[in-house]
């Protein structure tokens, strides 16, 4: 009969275990459940077209246009949602490029050590003194406005931060006893990584990319507001882009930037109640419960009488 490990046995069911004890985690995960829903949705609920015009211009929330219109008339409730689609396409795309690019490097780096991982984690290093938006805005001028290079700029600048994480978690894991047992049976080190390693480092790879999900939104948000993604595509970096050039600010049109502002952040929050949760639960050590006040109050000695401190 197969038993599992002892870390198999703690991560199993790792995130039914956050999702239950972890209210932030259940928020996060209500919140980008909801986008990723109405992203789906949106080309059938859409209330207006995102193509003709359904209003004046600049022309303030109504009844009828619950967001207002933008300086095209159009409905910015369908503006969002259209936009919210591409954008999350983005994320969620770059995220996985950075996390197959950086979950590779991490393993290899982490496995088998010595002159591997003195070159892959020199190359990291460069990489992460780096500006991220700096390289981003180079890059992206170069290739060309295009929303598939905005996903590959993306994707090769923030495998870094998951590189590192992933590599400091297989050095433990390969100093496990039933890693060493299985190599000295002569399993072979794919068997070993596929096995055993990535599994266990798995969840923590997850929740790395939950959290970079957020960071590829804001980049790709900050490329479409300077110029440098296809302004024929419709993001809710572009919709930003468009509302500062347009004049929205200086014709008094809140309802064109406040909403897409709002929606970007409430993503990102999600991104980072979810993924800090998952954290928190692999690795208790990054948790900072420990420095509330109630943790600090004075307690009484056990056996030392009620008035000793």
């Amino acid at each position: 009969m197969t038993t599992l490990a002892p870390a198999e046995l703690r991560r199993t069911g790792i995130f039914r275990k956050v999702l239950r004890e972890h209210k932030t985690a259940v928020a996060g995960l209500v919140i980008l459940v909801f986008f990723v829903a109405l992203a789906i949705v949106s080309p059938y609920v859409a209330p207006y077209s995102i193509t003709e015009r359904s209003c004046a211009v600049f022309e303030a929330p109504s009844w009828h246009h619950w967001l207002g219109c933008d300086d095209g008339g159009v409905d910015m409730l369908s503006l969002l949602m259209r936009g919210g689609q591409t954008s999350l396409v983005v994320g969620f795309a770059a995220t996985l490029v950075a996390m197959l690019l950086g979950g590779t490097v991490g393993i290899l780096s982490g496995y088998f050590g010595g002159w591997v991982d003195a070159v892959l984690m020199r190359i990291t290093d460069v990489l992460l003194v780096l500006p991220d938006l700096v390289l981003a805005m180079v890059i992206a001028a170069v290739w060309g406005p295009s929303l598939f290079h905005v996903i590959l700029v993306i994707g090769l600048l923030e495998w870094t931060t998951t590189a590192r994480i992933v590599r400091a978690e297989v050095m433990s894991l390969r100093e496990r006893a039933y890693v060493k047992r299985a190599r000295g049976l002569g399993a072979s080190n794919t068997r070993v990584i596929v096995r055993h390693i990535l599994p266990q480092a798995g969840p923590l790879l997850i929740a790395n990319t939950v959290l970079t999900v957020s960071v590829a939104i804001y980049l790709e948000t900050a490329l479409a507001f300077l110029g440098l993604e296809d302004p024929s595509v419709t993001t809710w970096g572009t919709i930003l882009e468009h509302a500062f050039a347009r004049t929205a600010i200086s014709s008094g049109a809140w309802w064109a930037i406040v909403p897409d502002g709002f929606v970007i952040a409430a993503v990102s929050i999600g991104c980072f109640l979810l993924g800090r949760a998952i954290e928190d639960a692999l690795n208790p050590r990054l948790k900072v419960s420990h420095l509330s006040g109630r943790r600090w109050r004075v307690r009484v000695l056990a056996g030392r009488g009620a008035d000793a401190r």
